[in-house]
């Protein structure tokens, strides 16, 4: 469903890389029924009496709740990476990624030096009624400090979000007003996106960018396709870097809209045979024809891998990237009385080819298995595709004879390695201190009149970051004790430019109510990035393939 497990880590990128292992769902599954192992029972009551031990003859006082959810998660630790048990406590926070809608004061925020920035009100939602602009500080809600060491997420969301209907009082501090400024917000319904991006490219190319599968992410893909189709979309380029994944049915779904007739999709098999299920397409698509590539990374899994495996096992599409996360186990969410839910495995999934593309895992609860992505960094399998260990005891065949490989994700038909040519120490000191995004929120803020005039097409002709801006960055930089370095910088400088200018046009051009997308960004950022370059010189490949032309990928 949502995030089950978390496993980040830093290697020398200008942004801290996290992966999050997320679970494809079957809506609506009913795990229970009868065990016929009698040593449940027994193991229960051992359980139980150990408990009451510890309860009543402890020498301290013990918490007795937070011991159980203790020995809960370490023993889910015997099983697989992917079972879990969210406490009652976190239950919200594990669920706001893939819910269609929530309700609060709709703001973008990020954390900037232990203080909540407004990155942009939500165009239609109350904090933009109310007067909320971008670039203010929310220091306090309903009393509650928002500010120091101790401000997180959670507290934000926790002091900001609420039901419907409900009010929040909050403090504001803006630039050039001296004094704290409050604002009484009614909390509304507000709509949360997962495709980022949709547009052409230009006038035969769409592209989508899907950063999750929610609750309505079919429903956005649907809506996106079809828009671009009618833009005169003969050719899609389907971004899938970074996606963690999500709902099982709304990646099929979205298959379904690319793939002819009544090809299998993915199949599921378990200990129980309830568990087992094939999916294949039904219904007439969208875009059936035309080449598509599907772009992956190492941040690519679950649900990602079960739309990618799909298209490339029966030779719909052409993978172009690096080679995916790795997760091949299917989770249903079980709700527990106390509010809490467990995560359980209850089958693994398939590709068309049959191809399994979990990686491998013990059951000892060590951390090998966090920390794989960190090892393909350290073996140089993001430089090099040569370093990619294929099992070649685990060779399938797609439809039309391509080799395709199970075990440890999808791999790429077409491999790019992790461009680090601006990666900088500096860089990377530029974005953990939040610098890069709070210049370019102060430009758009301080620059708002003239840049509110402009049409992005001229905006993305005619302005360019200057030298006295990336001045300016610097500036800040030093304000915040980081200590420039020119060989660092020069390095960087392309790079950087590059970010302020998107970051700058998704500030003005910010995501709206209606469709959450947020293409100016994508459309600047895109034009220096190199998987999405090498992409667009691939199509000539992938065309071939959709013809049956292409003997092999490799």
């Amino acid at each position: 469903m949502s995030t089950i497990r978390n496993s980040s880590f830093y290697v020398r990128l200008p942004i801290l890389l996290a992966v999050t292992l997320a679970g494809g769902i079957f809506l609506g599954a009913k795990v229970g029924g009868n065990s016929n192992n009698g040593n449940v029972a027994k193991s229960y009551q051992k359980y139980r009496e150990i408990l009451s031990l510890i309860d009543r003859d402890y020498v301290d006082t013990v918490n007795i709740e937070k011991l159980v959810d203790y020995s809960i998660e370490k023993m889910l630790e015997k099983l697989d990476p992917h079972t879990a048990y969210i406490p009652a406590s976190d239950i919200q926070m594990a669920r706001a990624q893939l819910e269609s809608d929530f309700d609060g004061i709709g703001v973008e925020f990020n954390i900037f030096r232990d203080t909540v920035s407004v990155i942009a009100p939500l165009v239609g939602g109350p904090s933009e009624s109310a007067g909320i602009r971008a670039g203010d500080k929310i220091v306090e809600a309903n009393g509650v400090k928002l500010t120091g060491k101790s401000l997180d997420n959670n507290l934000v969301f926790t002091s900001l979000r609420g039901p419907r209907g409900s009010k929040v009082k909050i403090g504001i501090v803006r630039k050039g007003v001296k004094e704290v400024v409050y604002f009484n917000i009614t909390r509304d319904k507000i709509p949360q996106f997962s495709i980022e991006s949709s547009h052409m490219v230009d006038n035969s190319t769409g592209y989508i960018k899907v950063s999750r599968f929610a609750a309505n992410t079919y429903d956005e893909f649907k809506k996106a396709l079809g828009n671009l189709k009618k833009q005169g979309m003969q050719q899609l380029v389907l971004d899938l870097r970074g996606n963690p994944g999500g709902y099982m049915d709304r990646a099929t779904n979205m298959v379904d809209e690319l793939l002819a007739g009544n090809k299998l999709i993915v199949y599921t098999d378990g200990k129980e045979s309830r568990y087992d299920q094939k999916v294949n397409a039904s219904q007439p698509g969208i875009f059936e024809k035309g080449p598509i590539i599907v772009l992956l990374d190492e941040g690519s899994a679950s649900a990602s891998e079960i739309v990618a495996g799909a298209l490339q096992d029966n030779d719909r599409a052409l993978v172009v990237g690096r080679r995916s996360f790795g997760k091949g186990l299917v989770q249903a969410p079980i709700p527990l009385e106390d509010g809490s839910e467990l995560r359980l495995t209850i089958s693994r999934y398939y590709t068309p080819s049959g191809r399994s593309i979990q990686k491998e895992y013990t059951h000892d609860g060590t951390d090998d298995y966090d920390r794989d992505i960190e090892k393909r960094y350290e073996h140089g399998e993001f430089f090099n595709a040569d370093s990619i260990k294929f099992n070649t005891s685990k060779t399938y065949k797609t439809a039309k004879g391509r080799t395709v490989y199970g075990g440890g994700g999808i791999m790429p038909d077409v491999f790019v390695s992790l461009d680090t040519n601006y990666n900088t120490k500096y860089l990377a000191e530029l974005y953990n201190s939040n610098i890069v995004r709070e210049y370019a929120l102060n430009y758009a803020t301080d620059h708002r009149k003239e840049l509110d005039k402009m049409s992005f097409a001229d905006f993305r002709k005619k302005v360019t970051i200057t030298d006295a801006m990336l001045q300016d960055v610097i500036k800040m930089a030093n304000q915040a004790n980081i200590t420039y370095n020119d060989k660092d910088f020069q390095r960087s400088k392309a790079f950087l430019s590059n970010q302020l200018k998107a970051l700058i046009a998704r500030t003005v051009w910010r995501r709206s109510e209606k469709d959450g997308l947020n293409n100016e960004y994508y459309q600047i950022t895109l034009e220096q990035d190199p998987v999405f370059q090498k992409a667009l010189q691939s199509f000539p490949k992938a065309a071939a393939l959709e013809q049956g032309k292409l003997a092999s990928s490799k």
